[in-house]
């Protein structure tokens, strides 16, 4: 059976803020889209597909990897931009706190990366994308942020070994370290605080990045990369 030539991108957490801009970023470029996350609606667009579900349960991967492959036949672009950030000192994390970010940071990631890499394999190639926090490189105090560290922290790794298993297979893996993006669940009261935790005086905009996703779409000869989109954090403070 041939393979259908229009190219197609799974997006997790595609609901609202970054995940939104993506789907909107990927279809400018001409993809079909899978979007999932617990609370998407059904899309107008007949070239988004929108599969509701908790990608932190297999079950939710499973559906996600057979819609994209029965509706377009293939798989060549997955951002794993689903993700949980609780901030608070490291002693008062809960046991649902643990659950909850590694569910959806950690299991959310393994098994539609599988899938997603066992489609691209077939095909002969694709792009792996992890949307991780500039955290994991540049604690801040003002910030407690151990969970993402431990989460996030784990996904850059496995962004760069992924990379390396798979470069002489055509499949390209990178990650997004972002610095903190203006989306509605951060409250108007708390974006004066916010913009001042970036060198550059601001937070960043969904656009920037959803821009840096498609840059590295668009660059074939990168891979293994962590780009930093951040507000100049990861150079210091």
């Amino acid at each position: 059976m041939s393979i259908p030539e229009q190219k197609v991108a799974v997006i997790t957490g595609a609901s609202q803020g970054i995940g939104a801009g993506l789907v909107d970023a990927y279809r400018k470029l001409g993809y079909a889209v899978v979007a999932t996350s617990r609370s998407i609606e059904p899309s107008q667009d007949p070239d988004v597909l929108a599969v509701r579900g908790d990608i932190a349960d297999a079950a939710t991967a499973e559906r996600v990897a057979s819609a994209a492959i029965e509706r377009f036949g293939r798989i060549d672009a997955l951002v794993n931009n689903a993700g949980i950030f609780v901030s608070k000192p490291f002693h008062e994390y809960t046991q649902a706190d643990y659950d909850a970010v590694t569910g959806v940071n950690l299991s959310g990631f393994f098994r539609i990366t599988q899938l997603s890499i066992e489609q691209m394999l077939r095909q002969g190639g694709g792009h792996v994308v992890q949307i991780t926090t500039s955290l994991v490189d540049q604690a801040s105090s003002a910030l407690p942020a151990v969970m993402a560290s431990l989460t996030k922290g784990g996904l850059q790794s496995a962004t760069k070994a992924l990379a390396i298993e798979y470069a002489s297979r055509g499949i390209r893996s990178n990650a997004v370290a972002l610095g903190v993006i203006k989306t509605p669940m951060h409250p108007k009261e708390t974006h004066e605080t916010l913009d001042a935790l970036h060198p550059v005086g601001r937070m960043g905009e969904i656009q920037d990045a959803a821009d840096a996703v498609i840059y590295l779409e668009n660059a074939p000869f990168v891979t293994g990369e962590i780009l930093h989109v951040d507000g100049g954090q990861n150079a210091g403070y």
